[in-house]
Parts: structure tokens; C-alpha cells; sequence
């Protein structure tokens, strides 16, 4: 996780005691040098060098009448923005009355040190303690690689003219450049361009860059971008640039948004270990569970049927399969037949885990005990069962998750912009008794997403982490969307998680949500 930059001023408030040529920067003026700069300007005094090492003061002189003709008028001074664009040009560019002369990049840049030191990086070095202080030629190594000579001249250029043109494409090496100089300024224009332009092609680049140079609202916003389109945009531009220690974030999370059930997670990252394994593997989304599938098949061949995560090349990956709530994928049995056919996971992860499942389900059919009084937000986040939806136009619909909860009765309806909860006797995909309990209790939180085209949400609703408890055929209006203009598709997002039955003969509170303490 990269540390966020420190802001510093290195300038001195008090100006020079005299008007003198930057020189002078060299014998320990240069901070102040510079604050009579920002100060020029600010007060648009003429550009170069001997007038930015002037006093600020002004004092106004009227011109004297000529013989028989009025005072002369003073002609206009020239807008900031083209002094700016002088100074630039005769200082910066053609490094005029220069006094210092900096190499890089088997390059030359005759520079001004009252300049230089609107960087944090330069104004330390010419402060006395670094053994440049006193060089008029210095050479720099670059400490990152992504600083680059392109960046290197823009940023240089910032000092002189405070613009620069920062495509997404050269962002990262401008944000280096910036990071390393200390320029908050430039670092904060390249966090602005990041964030509008975060899609599928820069998103894990920009994560990255975001962990190493500290930007934490950049860092945020890719990881919310992930998490909401992993499980939709599933191809080799993506995948392949998520790294071991990412990957295992975005599966541990129950903010992930799922679609369908926990086998789907299973089944992405199977192509994600098949690319990191394969990345030159190239061809139509559509191939690739196939190709991912087959590339497993001839290797569980190849090694007599070992679990693949056992073996020296599955070892890198298995704490990101860990990840993986393998008691929502045994509890269907499609999902269950998955799991033993690739044999990628190792049975003694497995074998625990249908213990665990049938104990559950005896736990919920027979126990007489009161579920639990309260339930702490922070169980539910790292056991929760992770399922969704995408609803594509706005069309009453309905369905159910298969594998839920031992075949609990609960069906979603979307109709009319409302997002509602019941139980249904009489849904046949419930065939286990445990369905036909009077009561059951639930945790639950509810997420509706709307995406654009680049992947980000134009649209969030969240209910937070509600305890749920329905009777028989009973209704709940979970989400109303009546005054939302809503862009389609549209994911609707679940976490659950079953907390048994309270005993007696009749509730002990009155069915519906209740906030969890």
C-alpha cells in the first residue's frame, strides 16, 4: 500500500531584501527567490528572470502632461495567460539568463533555480543540505521506471507554467515524475484524470499506481470498479492483469458483485488461474471456460488425478481459492458435480465442509434451540451466501436461487420498479421439508446496481444488513425504485445468511426486517 505524498511549502513568506539576477539562488536565496516569483506574477509584473528576483513593491508614477496635450495612457498589461505562455517560452524552452543546468536522459535542461524550487525535491537540494546545493550542472538518476524523459520535460515545464496536457494514456509516468519531484499540484491533476477515465483497460493499471503513490480515492474507486464487474466482464483483457494479491481481495469480499450463485466465482476464477497459467491465450470470451476446462482436463490427466492446487504450479494460487465459500457451492448438486469433476480443490478442503452442510441442515430441521438474539454485521460480511440477478428491461419477472438455505422457500419479484421478498408454499424447485417451518429467520442486505457502458455506477441502492423473518407466503417490499431513472440492464445484488428458527409455538417478534445490532 503506497503512502500518501506530504504536502510541503518550501518557500519563505518574506521577500528578497534585493532586486538581484537568479543567480543569487546559488549563494542560499533560492527559496526566497521563489516566493518574489509567485508573488511577480500574482501581481503581473513583466516576465524573466531579473524581474521575478525583484522587490514587489510598486509604486505608480503619472506621466507628465506633454506641451499642450493631455497625460499619455499607460498601454494594458498583458494577460496572465500570455506572460505565462513568455516565460515558458523564453525561460523554460530556449533557457535564457539560465544558472543551472540539469541531465537526464542523456539530455540538457538550462534551467532557473528560483524555479526549480516550486519543487519540494529542488528546493531541498538547493537548501544546503544535499552536495548539489552549490553545482551548476547536475546529473539525476531516475529511481522509477516510469518516469520517463517525456514526463520528466512536462513536469519540468509544470515549474515554469503551471499547465500541462495529461492524456490518460501518459498518466502514470506523469504521475511518477510529479510524486517524485513533489509537486501536489501536478499529482492532484493526474488523480482527476484517473478518475474519469477508469474502464476496463486501465482500471488494474491505475489500481496499482494508486497503492504506490497514495492516491486512496483512486485506489478506492478501482476497487469498487472490480468488484462491481468482475463477474460481468470476464475476458483475457481483464483477467490477466489481476494480480494473486487483487484477485484475493475481490473473492473475499461480500460486496462482489455475484450473478447467480457462488459456483459462478468458482467458474471465473478457473479462467483466471487458465490465463495467468496461459497469457498468450487469445480468442472469444465465449471460448474460454472450454479452453480453461480442457487445460485442466489434460493436466489432472497428465499427473494421475492430483488436485491441481496441490501440485508445485496450483500452490501459487490456492489462497485465492480459499477465498471461495465452498458451503454455498456444495449444497447444489450441479455445483457439487463441478467441484468433484475438476478435481482442483483438494478433498480434505471438502470433506469438512459437507460435514459442516449436514450438520447444518440437521441443526435447522430438528434443533429446538433459539437462534441467535443478535447478529453482528461483521459474521454475516465473511460468511454470507453471495447471489444476484441481472434484470434486462423493465418486465415483471421472479426467481430463486437454486441451493439456497436447503431449499428455503424465498422467491424475488421485480414488478413495477419494486423489488419484493416472499415465501411461497407452493414453489415446487423447495423440495426438502425443512421449507415448510413456519417461520424462518434470515440476514440479509440487498444491493441494485446500474453500470454504463465504461463500468461505472450510475446507479446504487443499498438497504444495509437487516435480520429478515417471514411466515408462510408472506410479502416484503424490499427496494422501491419508483423514483429512480433507471438505466437496464440492472443487477440486483444479495448477501444471506440463515440463523435457525426460534422455538415455540408462535413468534417471538412480529415477522419482517429488523436493523441488526
Amino acid at each position: 500500500m503506497g503512502q500518501a505524498l506530504s504536502s510541503r511549502m518550501w518557500f519563505r513568506r518574506n521577500p528578497p531584501a534585493a532586486a538581484e539576477e537568479p543567480r543569487a539562488a546559488r549563494d542560499g536565496e533560492a527559496a526566497e527567490a521563489g516566493a518574489a516569483v509567485v508573488r511577480e506574477e500574482q501581481a503581473g509584473e513583466a516576465a524573466g528572470p531579473s524581474a521575478a528576483a525583484a522587490p514587489t513593491r510598486q509604486v505608480s508614477h503619472k506621466r507628465k502632461a506633454g506641451p499642450g496635450g493631455p497625460s499619455a495612457k499607460v498601454p494594458r498589461r498583458r494577460s496572465r495567460e500570455d506572460r505565462s505562455r513568455s516565460i515558458y517560452e523564453s525561460l523554460f524552452l530556449r533557457g535564457e539568463d539560465s544558472d543551472v543546468k540539469i541531465c537526464a536522459f542523456e539530455e540538457e535542461w538550462c534551467l532557473h533555480r528560483v524555479y526549480l524550487c516550486r519543487s519540494g525535491y529542488f528546493a531541498s537540494m538547493f537548501s544546503g543540505a544535499w552536495r548539489e546545493t552549490n553545482m551548476n550542472t547536475i546529473e539525476m538518476e531516475m529511481p522509477d521506471k516510469n518516469i520517463d524523459r517525456d514526463s520528466f520535460h512536462q513536469a519540468l515545464g509544470y515549474l515554469y507554467s503551471h499547465r500541462v496536457e495529461i492524456p490518460p494514456c501518459r498518466v502514470i509516468a506523469i504521475l511518477a515524475t510529479a510524486s517524485m519531484l513533489q509537486l501536489d499540484g501536478l499529482i492532484q491533476q493526474c488523480e482527476e484524470v484517473m478518475m474519469v477515465s477508469i474502464n476496463i483497460k486501465t482500471v488494474c493499471t491505475y489500481f496499482y499506481s494508486a497503492e504506490n503513490y497514495g492516491l486512496q480515492n483512486v485506489r478506492y474507486i478501482c476497487h469498487q470498479w472490480l468488484l462491481d464487474n468482475l463477474m460481468i466482464r470476464q475476458n483475457d483483457e481483464l483477467l490477466p492483469e489481476i494480480s494473486l494479491d487483487l484477485m484475493k481481495q475481490l473473492i473475499a469480499s461480500s460486496d462482489l458483485l455475484v450473478i447467480e450463485v457462488e459456483i459462478d466465482v468458482y467458474t471465473t476464477l478457473k479462467k483466471w488461474m487458465f490465463l495467468q497459467l496461459e497469457p498468450t491465450w487469445s480468442g472469444p470470451p465465449s471460448a474460454l471456460l472450454a479452453a480453461a476446462d480442457l487445460y485442466f482436463a489434460k493436466y489432472k490427466s497428465d499427473l494421475d488425478a492430483a488436485p491441481f492446487l496441490q501440485t508445485e504450479q496450483g500452490r501459487a494460487f490456492v489462497s485465492v481459492f480459499q477465498q471461495l465459500r465452498l458451503s454455498y457451492i456444495i449444497c447444489d448438486l450441479p455445483s457439487a458435480h463441478i467441484i468433484d469433476q475438476d478435481t482442483l480443490i483438494p478433498a480434505t478442503w471438502l470433506t469438512p465442509v459437507y460435514k459442516e452442510q449436514w450438520l447444518a441442515l440437521l441443526l435447522a430441521e430438528q434443533s429446538r434451540e433459539l437462534g441467535p438474539a443478535d447478529v453482528q454485521v461483521s459474521d454475516v460480511r465473511g460468511n454470507s451466501m453471495r447471489c444476484g440477478r441481472q434484470i434486462h428491461t423493465d418486465e415483471q419477472c421472479s426467481w430463486s436461487w437454486s441451493g439456497f438455505n436447503f431449499g428455503w422457500d424465498l422467491v424475488v419479484d421485480y414488478n413495477n420498479k419494486c423489488i419484493i421478498f416472499r415465501r411461497s408454499a407452493l414453489n415446487k424447485s423447495c423440495g426438502l421439508g425443512v421449507s415448510l417451518l413456519w417461520q424462518r429467520k434470515v440476514a440479509f442486505r440487498l444491493r441494485v446496481i446500474s453500470l454504463d457502458e465504461t463500468g461505472r455506477a450510475v446507479l446504487r441502492k443499498d438497504t444495509d444488513y437487516h435480520v429478515l423473518s417471514l411466515t408462510k407466503d408472506q410479502r416484503l417490499e424490499v427496494v422501491n425504485l419508483e423514483n429512480e431513472d433507471l438505466i437496464f440492464p440492472i443487477y440486483v445484488a444479495c448477501n444471506f445468511l440463515y440463523l435457525p428458527a426460534e422455538s415455540g409455538s408462535g413468534p417471538s417478534e412480529e415477522p419482517g426486517t429488523s436493523s441488526m445490532t
